[in-house]
């Protein structure tokens, strides 16, 4: 289990950008992880007034950013930066808003020299929100 200070030592994303809370499961291609959806999150402001809703794009970042916890793990990758470099076939399905605990889980399908490919799952309360392939690149920093 990974908290937020841990995190914090592997990717470089910081407040209000970083959207991974806690990591609660690493295993063999796969990675779970915890984002709370609070009400003072600054895209709230506007998106949308009086009807809050996490922007999708931000859900598919943390997604993202789990993946890239999850190969800086792996010591060919460690004095590397993990980049987003696609996404394929995301669907949303859900709203997500405050209140909401976004459970993130990414399995790697392959890792290819600088290229990672993976399956993302967000889910509110069982329920999948959103789903879709996620590229990486690995560059220096």
């Amino acid at each position: 289990m990974l908290d937020l200070k841990d995190i914090q030592k592997i990717i470089p994303h910081r407040y209000p950008f970083l959207l991974v809370d806690r990591v609660v499961e690493i295993g063999d291609n796969k990675i779970i992880g915890i984002k709370n959806v609070s009400g003072n999150e600054p895209y709230f402001q506007g998106h949308f007034p009086g009807k809050p809703i996490m922007p999708g794009v931000l859900i598919a970042e943390a997604l993202a950013q789990l993946g890239a916890v999850y190969v800086k793990q792996q010591d060919e990758f460690k004095d590397k930066l993990m980049v987003l470099a696609g996404l394929d076939k995301f669907r949303f399905k859900r709203q997500v808003i405050p209140g909401d605990t976004l459970k993130l889980q990414v399995e790697f399908l392959n890792i290819k020299k600088n290229i990672g490919k993976g399956h993302g799952i967000a889910t509110v309360d069982d329920i999948i929100v959103c789903e879709g392939e996620i590229l990486f690149a690995a560059v220096e920093e």
